[in-house]
């Protein structure tokens, strides 16, 4: 039997990836050739507080850091200065062009290049950038996801500079472009983007926090930051493997594939050996992360197999966003120059893990030149009253994810991770709050009256929270079950994707949890003004805020069958399908969380509702079209053809006078034939009804259930023919060649 020329291509690629060897990359090293620490070249690539401090006067450093560490607008008048400063900068760099780098709707980042290059009076070419550019620009917006705000003919929009944020270079093969986060508006000042929106969140559970440590007793702090260090997760398989499957290209996951004999289940990939290819790879990765000044610390090998992880130190959450975008586009272009081919989709393979984004949250102060700088709220203390401050923020948190625990869901739905909420490896569709045997049990004892038998002061101590050790983040063990776990000075916000900007679910984040604390604030201007002392305020409103969010913590498996039954007793929402998740955004209750905070118009938040929708829609049908494409062009004539040649062996067999055994496979084969043309004509006949459907939701929800359903069976009778059809025969890789090559 001769080979197929697509299993000719696969077995070509398999051996290529025999001889791949791990590329070497030559390190920065000093004058002596000795490679330099980390230390002595990170953020070399950035324009931040160190390069501005040697090139910018005194009075204007001091300006500039009060702007990026303050949130304080930016000086006009400074503008040229500093736009002269960072030219300069990067024209000693070998920059050629700049851009406003910026995100949109899309889940990617944009950018539009100008060279520095323009004449003088003269007509001598010179390079400028002038404050004018640094702060402003504007791209065509009409291109963008605007979800019904702009007519196509509505072109203009403008990029503004996000100071807090430090410009970078981005290196390519033949040049090197200044880049400058930016935020991204319409030419009437809607946020057309993630970020606007990010930094309005900030601001709103900022001046809330301020405002509820002020009641507490702590004066002078004027600025509390959402702090963020977002774990990425991905899988690496060959790009020679990858360019076979048209399914990896076009959507980022396989839609068809038979499992391997050997998946995940012997647990033996988790933190073992990384390969050598996939160390070498890592290692350019994080070279490039750390001279655009991204704190990249932890690279480990993931549950499933050729699955990987990269975690930075938190930051602020704005400046972690910045950095997650980037840390997303440095593994795709790096795994290029390594012949590897990076999926960052949620579920990329079926039977196995995928991929998260876990999003380590938690709020810091920020004053500079205080003692109080840096200081975290979620960081229990080692007094009362320091302890007591802990629980009114914890107990804030509670509220505002309790509160809009549908908001939150909403936050990370997506098409891709539909597929892994709820699967073994992620947290289930429920939200819900983990905290730990310790948390639970004060809190427990809270609920059960420890304020009632003695003063407030004399029952934390009772209860044992003014001497909660430092090292209590130990004494909370992980839930890995769990969407939104407490894991000692953070919460781990495990739900979001892999794929997923952090802006949008940290923005919902904020503003739900900000809402939280509005409330705890109003509690306790109630007791105050009716004559409690500060500390048995604090305890009264701390009980109640127990009893009410009592529902939303689990300490549980999530997983369970049994959680899916109580978190209905208890009235969760179990928003399974992201078309009902979504809807959650246009609810009354979240316009008016929105507008109440500034961070979206009503009519930016009905903008993102049928941005996501359509995306959801659009990415469904780019997959029934391709798996369509794969079933009529390569499955079905793999299985011809094997069906053919089996059929001509059948009969030579006959003829010689023997028995075939081959015709129960035969056999076999024409029945899953048959199976596979009938279900094919079925996702045909569902996926036009879809089409026709009248609104956007109703199509969103036919998708996302009937279509959904019909590709399933699609993909079960094709897995099946997979492990029948001759191996010389079938053209697509394999999953035991794509996640056991590299």
């Amino acid at each position: 039997m001769a080979l197929g020329t697509g299993a000719k291509a696969r077995f070509q690629a398999i051996k290529e990836i025999q001889s791949r060897n791990p590329r070497k990359i030559d390190p920065p090293r000093d004058e002596d050739g000795k490679r330099l620490p980390v230390s002595e070249y990170f953020g070399v690539n950035t324009f931040g507080l160190r390069q501005m401090k040697d090139r910018l006067p005194r009075d204007v450093y001091t300006k500039i850091r009060q702007t990026m560490e303050q949130g304080q607008k930016l000086d006009g008048e400074i503008a040229n200065t500093v736009a002269h400063a960072i030219k300069e900068w990067a024209l000693t760099k070998g920059a050629t062009h700049f851009c406003h780098w910026f995100q949109p709707q899309t889940g990617n980042t944009a950018e539009k290049h100008d060279a520095f290059l323009t004449f003088d009076d003269e007509g001598q070419a010179i390079e400028k950038f002038s404050g004018s550019q640094l702060i402003q620009s504007e791209p065509d917006a009409s291109s963008f996801p605007s979800g019904g705000m702009r007519t196509t003919f509505e072109a203009r929009g403008y990029t503004a500079w996000d100071p807090s944020s430090p410009v970078f270079l981005m290196e390519s093969t033949n040049g090197k472009t200044l880049c400058i986060p930016s935020v991204f508006i319409s030419y009437h000042g809607d946020a057309l983007d993630e970020k606007t929106a990010l930094l309005r969140s900030m601001d709103a559970i900022s001046k809330k926090a301020c405002e509820l440590l002020a009641m507490t007793g702590l004066e002078g702090v004027n600025r509390v930051v959402p702090t963020l260090g977002a774990e990425q997760e991905y899988f690496l398989i060959d790009r020679s493997l990858a360019a076979l499957r048209p399914d990896l290209m076009m959507t980022g996951r396989t839609l068809v594939g038979g499992q391997p004999p050997k998946g995940q289940q012997l647990e033996d990939h988790y933190f073992g050996a990384i390969p050598t290819r996939v160390l070498a790879y890592m290692s350019e990765v994080e070279l490039e992360l750390f001279k655009l000044g991204v704190p990249v610390k932890t690279r480990h090998n993931e549950v499933a197999p050729n699955q990987f992880e990269s975690a930075p130190i938190f930051e602020e959450a704005n400046v972690s966003t910045d950095h997650n975008q980037l840390t997303m586009e440095v593994l795709r272009k790096v795994a290029l120059k390594h012949n590897f081919a990076v999926l960052l989709h949620e579920k990329p393979f079926a039977g196995v893990n995928g991929s998260g984004k876990h999003n380590n949250w938690s709020l810091s102060v920020s004053a500079s030149g205080s003692e109080l700088n840096g200081m975290n709220l979620l960081d229990p203390g080692k007094t009362p009253h320091q302890n007591l401050r802990f629980l009114l923020v914890l107990m804030s948190v509670l509220k505002g994810i309790y509160k809009h625990s549908g908001l939150v869901r909403a936050a990370i739905a997506s098409s891709g991770n539909d597929h892994r909420l709820g699967a073994n490896e992620a947290p289930p569709a429920i939200v819900s709050a983990f905290l730990g045997d310790m948390l639970t049990k004060i809190l427990n004892e809270i609920e059960a009256g420890a304020v009632a038998e003695k003063g407030a002061e004399q029952a934390v101590i009772k209860l044992g929270v003014s001497q909660l050790p430092e090292v209590m983040k130990d004494n909370t063990d992980r839930n890995r079950t769990s969407p939104f776990a407490f894991t000692g000075n953070k919460f781990e916000f495990r739900a979001v994707g892999s794929s997923a900007s952090t802006a949008f679910p940290v923005t919902i984040l904020n503003t739900a949890i900000a809402d939280g604390m509005s409330e705890i604030i109003a509690s306790l201007k109630e007791k105050l003004k009716a004559g409690k002392k500060t500390e048995e305020a604090i305890m009264e409103v701390v009980k109640a805020a127990v009893i009410e969010t009592k529902k939303i913590r689990f300490e549980g498996n999530g997983y369970s069958e049994e959680w899916v039954a109580e978190a209905e007793r208890r009235g969760l929402p179990n928003l399974r399908k992201t078309p009902e998740a979504l809807h959650q955004l246009i609810e009354k209750k979240s316009i008016e969380l929105f507008t109440k905070y500034g961070v979206f118009s009503e009519a930016e938040v009905n903008s993102r509702y049928h941005v996501r929708v359509e995306r959801y829609i659009k990415n469904l049908m780019i997959e029934v079209d391709m798996l369509k494409s794969m079933i009529d062009t390569q499955v079905l004539p793999a299985a011809y053809a094997y069906s053919g040649d089996l059929a001509q062996t059948v009969v030579s067999v006959k003829a010689a006078g023997v028995s075939a055994p081959q015709v129960d496979v035969l056999n076999k084969l024409m029945h899953l034939i048959a199976a596979l043309q009938t279900k094919r004509a079925q996702l045909e006949t569902v996926y036009s009804k879809a089409e026709s459907a009248h609104t956007e939701e109703e199509k969103a929800k036919l998708l996302a259930v009937e279509v959904s359903a019909s590709m399933a069976e699609i993909r079960q009778i094709s897995d099946e023919l997979e492990s029948l059809i001759g191996d010389d025969y079938w053209p697509l890789p394999k999953y035991r060649e794509m996640l056991f090559s590299s």
